[in-house]
């Protein structure tokens, strides 16, 4: 690890007792995975933590550009673990000041001079930002080099098995033994690593429910105009499927490009009738400059997109066997059009460790027996607290991203008019301000 890493994971504080109360596995070292694996080194120092990941530790993956939107909840928490500063410091984030959500769509029934919208500012809740953007690589490289250095301090009950695959799980008498090269007893482990729809086909999602959109998300960056209010996140509602825009730090979105105000772009369309897929990237800047609201400016440039399937994959459970939970992407895998996935992860995070560390009193004199009931109860309590966030998010995300598959006109209509509504209804709009900020609480 370099020594600005090393800067990075100063403030940290990691103590250190003799003899792990709780034996701990985390399988996949991604956001969700080394946000559990680090709060439960702070937060649980007479647990052992070892952290499962196929990808090597020397595999470098701050270059990945793959774009990430942070409610302010979420920040909240990387403070807590020590690591916005240096992150925020890169000057490789963009802070969220305003979400601003329409449909292009006229709603004939309006009776205002524009169009209904709803527009949610930092300012009007009293907050610095309302989120922030950031690069997959800018986000899981500082937490890989914090894990790292914790496990360098701490070596006798953290662990890195990097390169090692999780091959299965099987629940037994001591508590979940994990196969990955050599069998190994944990008393549980939380499987974090899910991936992406596309990824996920031959995954088995019992007891749960697998469904695909049938619509691609095109994804890559733009170039705004510079008269374009900095820290707007858009989101737009097309006949096709969603659009969004989220704020990125000044810069080119190709190699040889001018350089300036830039954003990211997730285009949802249908599958079957895609208007993206055929075009050069002059038709598609043509196309963009035609379903984004006024406010955005013109649109100036578009990086090269890269296609994505979308689709739903989600867990009833969030815990089986009483030994093994699942966070993040491993329980639910969700369409963009909230940009909440990682948010419900590292959600699932406090609530597991909350549960978990209520329940490390009772640990130190118990039996085989005993710890196998204790962590059950735990993980119990954990399901139940997250699922009516969970539910309630993944509920609300199917219905918008299936709506865009029926023709019926007057879906458009009555989500315009919601929209209004909720721009005129005040406590509505904190309420749903709250909701993206802090999830269901």
């Amino acid at each position: 690890m370099n020594d600005h890493a090393a800067d990075q994971t100063s403030s940290l504080s990691f103590p250190h007792v003799a003899g792990p109360l709780l034996r701990l596995a985390v399988i996949g070292a991604g956001p969700a995975g080394l946000a559990l694996a680090l709060q439960a080194a702070r937060l649980l120092p007479e647990a052992s933590v070892t952290v499962f990941d196929a990808r090597p530790a020397e595999r470098d993956v701050s270059g990945d550009p793959r774009t990430l939107a942070l409610s302010l909840g979420s920040v909240q928490f990387l403070s807590q673990l020590g690591l916005w500063g240096p992150i925020e410091a890169t000057g490789k984030v963009a802070p969220i000041h305003e979400v601003h959500v329409s449909q292009q769509q006229p709603t004939v029934l309006w009776p205002g001079r524009e169009q209904p919208r709803v527009g949610i500012t930092s300012h009007e809740q009293g907050v610095a930002q309302l989120g922030a953007v950031l690069s997959y690589g800018t986000l899981v490289a500082p937490m890989q080099a914090a894990w790292e250095a914790a496990v360098a301090a701490h070596p006798t009950r953290l662990t890195m098995r990097f390169g090692t695959p999780v091959k299965g799980l099987k629940p037994v008498d001591g508590g979940v033994e994990i196969d990955a090269d050599i069998a190994d007893v944990f008393d549980l482990a939380v499987v974090a690593e899910g991936g992406v729809f596309a990824d996920q086909p031959s995954l088995n999602w019992p007891e749960g429910v697998s469904r695909d959109y049938a619509q691609t998300a095109w994804v890559g960056q733009v170039l705004l105009d510079p008269q374009s209010p900095a820290g707007v996140a858009y989101e737009r509602f097309t006949p096709s499927g969603p659009a969004a825009l989220l704020p990125l730090p000044d810069g080119a979105v190709s190699a040889d490009g001018p350089s300036g105000r830039r954003a990211a772009l997730v285009w949802c369309v249908q599958r079957a009738d895609d208007p993206v897929q055929a075009l050069d990237a002059a038709q598609r800047l043509a196309l963009l400059n035609t379903i984004f609201p006024e406010k955005v400016g013109r649109i100036r440039q578009v990086s090269p997109l890269k296609a994505f399937p979308l689709g739903l994959n989600a867990h009833r459970r969030l815990v089986s066997d009483g030994v093994v939970a699942r966070i993040g992407n491993a329980a639910q895998t969700l369409h963009p059009v909230a940009g909440q996935g990682l948010n419900l992860g590292l959600r699932d995070v406090h609530a597991l460790l909350e549960a978990l560390r209520d329940t490390l009193p009772a640990l130190a004199s118990a039996s085989v027996l005993e710890r196998r009931a204790l962590v059950r109860r735990a993980l119990g309590r954990f399901e139940r607290r997250r699922q009516p966030d969970r539910l309630a998010l993944i509920a609300g995300t199917d219905f918008l991203a299936r709506s865009f598959t029926y023709s019926a006109p007057v879906l458009a209509t009555l989500r315009g008019l919601g929209l209004g509504l909720m721009q005129m209804a005040t406590p509505a709009r904190h309420g749903l301000a709250r909701l993206m900020m802090f999830g269901h609480r």
